[in-house]
């Protein structure tokens, strides 16, 4: 297997950035809901045993706990998986982090729909949606090991809450060693004047192979990876949308509320062009294997690359 063929996977790679970040920095802990295991967090564990704490099947606790840690000058951070911390703990996220703007990081794993075999229930398709209509609320959703723990780290910088969304698969990497990445940055992959795809997470490695399906057809495309949902990088949404008079947003989750609920909702305003939404229908997911349910759900290559051809000959 080729260098660029590997896998990785992020939650390891989360694990082991906190890890380091950990050695330098005493503030930072670690809360889990009984998924340590899952979520990879063991790993901190087994380094910083007195700074993890373990809570159970007890997510509501778990958030309002680490709302308290943070009043203390604490840097907690909270995981488990994106349907748990999300779901089962939006009211103490709500009220008891984001409504004082407290310094609460939330490391969200086994998201969107590629959680695969676990189904519906496990499947969180709108974690986007709720984590960005929160005021104070940052949201990041990473590529790669790379971006992330540039993210990652920057996140622990930042005061103030913050939602990174990782998913169960590994990935491949992506960006070279060297690459940086600011909160609030759009990366720009590849310039293009014919149209300009969006997306992030998981859908960047299956838009990769898009573009090139779109270069043998002479289509110049610009690919964007927004990493940073919110906030957003309005000056170069603003460029491209300028560029190249269309963008298709392509994305791992429902097509309401997500990134291209964000890209759209400020275009809208501020420079009005056709916006398509690639990504889950309005519906829940269902048991299966992740590439099986990405092609199911409207997010295979050949779909992708379809709708791209159709969007430009409009």
């Amino acid at each position: 297997m080729s260098e660029e063929k590997k896998l990785y996977s992020l939650r390891e790679a989360a694990a082991y950035t906190l890890i380091e970040i950990a050695k330098s920095n005493k503030k930072v802990v670690v809360l889990d809901a009984d998924v340590s295991k899952s979520t990879m967090t063991v790993l901190f564990k087994k380094v910083f045993n007195d700074r993890f704490f373990n809570f159970g099947v007890a997510e509501q606790d778990m958030m309002s706990t680490a709302a308290g840690l943070a009043t203390c000058g604490l840097i907690p951070v909270v995981s488990s998986f994106a349907i748990f911390v999300i779901g089962r703990a939006f009211e103490q996220l709500r009220n008891s982090v984001c409504y004082p703007d407290l310094n609460v990081k939330i490391l969200a794993t086994h998201a969107g729909i590629t959680v695969g075999e676990d189904g519906a229930s496990h499947q969180s398709i709108e974690d986007i949606a709720i984590t960005r209509v929160l005021p104070n609320m940052t949201v990041l959703v990473p590529s790669d090991i790379i971006d992330l723990n540039i993210l990652l780290t920057e996140a622990i910088k930042l005061n103030g809450p913050v939602y990174i969304r990782i998913p169960r698969i590994s990935l491949p990497i992506i960006h070279k060693k060297d690459f940086k990445i600011k909160i609030g940055e759009i990366e720009v992959i590849k310039d293009g004047k014919d149209l300009t795809i969006i997306t992030n997470g998981v859908m960047l490695h299956r838009v990769l192979k898009v573009i090139e399906m779109l270069e043998d057809e002479n289509i110049s495309v610009a690919l964007l990876n927004m990493c940073s949902v919110k906030p957003i990088d309005k000056e170069k949404l603003l460029l491209y949308a300028k560029k190249t008079g269309k963008i298709m947003v392509v994305e791992e989750h429902s097509v309401i509320g997500g990134t291209g609920s964000a890209v759209s909702e400020f275009l809208s305003q501020h420079y009005p062009i056709p916006i398509k939404f690639i990504g889950i229908p309005d519906k829940f997911g269902q048991s299966g294997k992740a590439d099986e349910l990405l092609d199911n759900y409207n997010l295979s290559i050949d779909n992708i690359f379809k709708e791209a051809i159709s969007f430009i000959n409009v």
